[in-house]
């Protein structure tokens, strides 16, 4: 990785509150404006390999990368982070050796096109592809917070990414389709609840960031089962939005094939789904064509859970509600309105989307929604329901214990001329 990724990484973990790493950031975005998106999308995650080589290419791209000024400037920030470490740094023994992280295996299916890069970072591309399947190695630090996604922090003064620190995704290996669900049923066997959980994820998200996510939510939720993510050609960056709107309606056909190869091949009693932000979408599309071409699928699916839907809420309710009304429990909605992302979706459609609140709160028959304006929702107010414990708490009540809204304890009730919702109690 060159000098200014290390420097912009460095900084970016601390918050971005470095007077070095301002005065860097000001100095590369005024170059170049791909490379200002490119540090952007670096602070939403520090910790994303992926998410640094698009920042190195970015600048090499620009021409940045070998600028004499601009790597003094790196080196200055970095020197100064060193000096500090030297004045801080301590040395914690291990008492027992026992290993300080955890690896959780979990499988993927994907339509992006192969990168021809073996990292596993960057194993797939932000273009479309053909359907391949495989498995993937997350670790979990041994002190992992519950509802943090931990990356390398220049406040800790680290530069690189360590599993014993950090959410790292360790492997990604690609398996052929009958391989596949016989390793999965297998999984889900040995699992001893007949459990499967299929993530989708949303807009501005690399296949590294959807492994890594999928890792982190199945530890948090304690999941005995098999972890599965469906990642489709998302750009991963803040200037994507358009042609990932373009690529998650055009990724539906082949979530939709995966999605009925699970319920028929996985021998899951229960499969669980969940999707966040844009890729709710894609899931709602397709369970709906599922359930319909084969509604003796749908009682396997367990629950639906919408997480942030970046959905137009009149589709969704005049539409896609009416068609996954075969799912037999009702679906579970969480929706904020601080969620800065749906406001800037909203902005550009003209039209309220489904997970956002306030007046505008999706309530309706077959749906239990869930506002999370209270949760603290953190930049951009839109991963609160994986970054939050009390969003996660509840998640795991309804996954792990199958307790409906009206009898979770963290809830409660709110009548309205709407109807009837929840909220998190404070």
């Amino acid at each position: 990785m060159d000098v200014i990724t290390t420097a912009v990484t460095a900084g970016a973990g601390e918050g971005g509150i470095s007077a070095a790493y301002q005065m860097l950031k000001s100095r590369l975005a005024a170059q170049s404006p791909s490379v200002a998106d490119a540090i952007a999308d670096v602070e939403e995650d520090p910790g994303s390999r992926s998410r640094q080589f698009a920042l190195s290419d970015a600048l090499a791209s620009a021409g940045l990368a070998g600028d004499r000024y601009l790597r003094a400037a790196a080196r200055n920030l970095i020197d100064e982070v060193e000096r500090r470490r030297s004045a801080h740094t301590s040395v914690t023994a291990k008492l027992d050796g026992a290993p300080d992280h955890a690896v959780m295996k979990v499988y993927f299916a994907t339509d992006r096109e192969m990168s021809g890069d073996r990292h596993p970072a960057r194993l797939f591309g932000s273009t479309r592809g053909q359907l391949r399947y495989g498995s993937c190695e997350v670790s979990i630090p041994r002190d992992h917070r519950m509802g943090e996604m931990e990356s390398p922090s220049l406040l800790r003064m680290e530069f690189r990414q360590d599993p014993e620190q950090h959410v790292v995704l360790l492997s990604a290996d690609l398996t052929e389709r009958d391989s596949y669900f016989a390793d999965l049923r297998q999984s889900i066997a040995a699992g001893g609840t007949r459990s499967a959980l299929l993530f989708i994820h949303g807009y501005r998200t690399t296949f590294e960031d959807a492994a890594r996510r999928t890792g982190q939510l199945a530890y948090d939720l304690g999941f005995h089962g098999a972890p599965i993510f469906y990642s489709w050609p998302s750009q991963g960056k803040l200037s994507g939005y358009i042609l990932d709107e373009a690529n998650v309606e055009w990724t539906q056909a082949d979530l939709a094939a995966f999605l009925a190869d699970v319920l028929q091949q996985s021998d899951a009693d229960n499969v669980y789904l969940l999707a966040h932000s844009m890729g709710n979408r894609a899931l709602a599309q397709a369970t709906a064509s599922v359930v319909a071409a084969r509604p003796d699928l749908a009682s396997r699916i367990r629950e639906v859970i919408l997480a942030a839907p970046d959905i137009d809420s009149d589709v969704f309710r005049q539409q896609l509600l009416p068609a996954l009304a075969a799912v037999p429990n009702p679906l579970t909605l969480y929706a904020s309105s601080e969620d800065s992302a749906l406001h800037a979706s909203k902005a550009v459609h003209g039209y309220a989307r489904a997970g956002e609140s306030g007046p505008g709160l999706l309530v309706a028959k077959g749906v239990e929604t869930i506002d999370a304006s209270t949760v603290d929702t953190g930049f951009i107010g839109h991963t609160y329901f994986a970054e939050q414990r009390s969003a996660l708490s509840d998640m795991y009540y309804l996954i792990q214990k199958h307790t409906r809204a009206a009898e979770r304890f963290g809830l409660q009730a709110v009548e309205s001329a709407m109807g009837r919702h929840w909220t998190f109690r404070v």
